[in-house]
């Protein structure tokens, strides 16, 4: 028998492995300053494209107010308990009834935590006799909840359709077996290459399979369709998607999420949801918060519409440069570039130190080797000038990576880590 942590001492992982040269700079970096399109990093201010501050309410005076208010109000301890306890409140009940109206169902139900709730509403939803339906590439949340399943589960091509049709044959052929049900889980907005679900086509296969659609729409509420309720309002579907699910770490700038359905459905979930059964209840202080933000998401259309002026000008500006953004359908900006990890690791120190551009940097595993993804996030804070230095950096550095000035900067990084 070997001691249980030999192979963390033999093996860190495929990104844990690049520790001694990126923790603190390209991993763990330290952000300093108030939430803004200018932030510090390392004592340099930088035009920052990594927060997903969408509508640009983390700073907004209001918001903080409001934010501030409540805190001395109620602290950040009340309500103590489990929702089910004693943590409930009519503020509570209040946000779940404004958020259900807000996106078109019949109820909704406060999640703690975004991540923590995407696995115990998948985990609720399904039984050992059910199968889920799910993308290659969803989220860890999503990936993490299915591992939960003990039934049955396949995973399609990513927003293939005709991938998600054979999937949903099989599905039916074992359910049929089983005496189950199934659940095809997408993403409205993919976050990491920005293309939003092909939630549409989806809906159109409930002619043909008996399923239920769960989406995860933590990037697409707020910032798609005509009222900002999401990707399904902006495909004109929204009723067609069974249990919708959003998160208030994007739009909404604050911590928390949601789940919406019909009325039957949440009462369903609020009793059977593990990590809101037994756990703190959402600080009050959150839930006052989000009653403004979601007021201000409601009745500031401007602030989508500056967020969409500066999102058009990014990648209209990236893609006349000749810049590959891959198939975005959302703010989210994913620009593609070919290159080692080394090579990345130089690319991205001279846009910080030398170009002051904060972004994202994506390589292998998350990424196929050999490519490199920088993930931009524009938002409404952005301004046209932002843009503009952004537009200009990212032409000297595709220029310096073409003509293998990273590779040779990155020789000795590359040597010492045996590449």
């Amino acid at each position: 028998m070997r001691d249980l942590f030999d192979k963390i001492y033999k093996d860190k992982g495929p990104l844990g492995k690049w520790a001694d040269q990126a923790e603190g700079y390209f991993v763990f970096p330290k952000l300093e300053g108030p939430i803004s399109n200018r932030m510090r990093f390392q004592g340099r201010e930088v035009i920052t494209w990594s927060i997903n501050d969408y509508l640009g309410l983390a700073n907004k005076k209001e918001v903080r107010e409001v934010d501030a208010a409540a805190a001395a109000a109620y602290g950040s301890a009340y309500p103590m308990g489990a929702r089910m306890m004693s943590g409930h409140t009519d503020l509570h009940e209040q946000l779940q009834n404004e958020l259900a109206e807000f996106v078109d169902k019949e109820a909704s139900y406060l999640l703690n935590f975004g991540y923590q709730g995407m696995v115990s509403t998948i985990d609720a939803l399904v039984g050992k006799d059910d199968i889920i339906v799910y993308d290659v590439d969803a989220h860890a949340c999503i990936i993490d909840g299915v591992r939960l399943h003990q039934g049955k589960r396949y995973t399609y091509r990513h927003n293939d359709i005709e991938s998600i049709d054979k999937n949903l044959m099989r599905a039916t052929k074992m359910a049929e077996k089983t005496g189950g049900g199934i659940l095809l889980i997408s993403e409205g907005v993919f976050g990491m290459r920005g293309e939003q679900g092909r939630l549409k086509e989806i809906v159109a296969l409930k002619e043909k399979y008996n399923f239920r659609l769960f989406v995860d729409d933590a990037h697409g509420f707020g910032t798609l369709g005509a009222t900002g309720a999401g990707t399904g309002e902006e495909q004109g579907i929204q009723d067609q998607i069974d249990v919708y699910f959003a998160t208030f770490a994007k739009s909404m700038a604050s911590t928390g999420a949601f789940i919406a359905a019909d009325q039957e459905i949440i009462d369903y979930l609020k009793y059977n949801l593990r990590s809101q059964m037994f756990a703190k209840s959402l600080q009050m202080q959150l839930v006052v918060g989000a009653l403004k933000r979601l007021d201000m998401l409601r009745t500031m259309p401007e602030l989508k519409a500056k967020l969409w002026e500066n999102v058009n000008a990014l990648q209209n500006g990236l893609r006349k440069r000749g810049f590959d953004l891959g198939t975005t359908q959302s703010c989210v900006t994913p620009v593609y570039l070919k290159g080692s990890i080394p090579e990345a690791m130089a690319l991205v120190k001279d846009l910080r130190e030398n170009h002051g551009i904060f972004c994202s940097i994506v390589v292998y595993p998350v990424i196929p080797k050999g490519l490199i993804l920088l993930r931009l996030i524009p938002t409404a804070s952005h301004t046209l000038e932002d843009i503009e230095e952004t537009l200009v950096a990212f032409s000297a550095i595709r220029e310096r990576l073409t003509n293998g000035t990273y590779k040779r900067m990155s020789a000795a990084v590359a040597a010492a880590m045996g590449e």
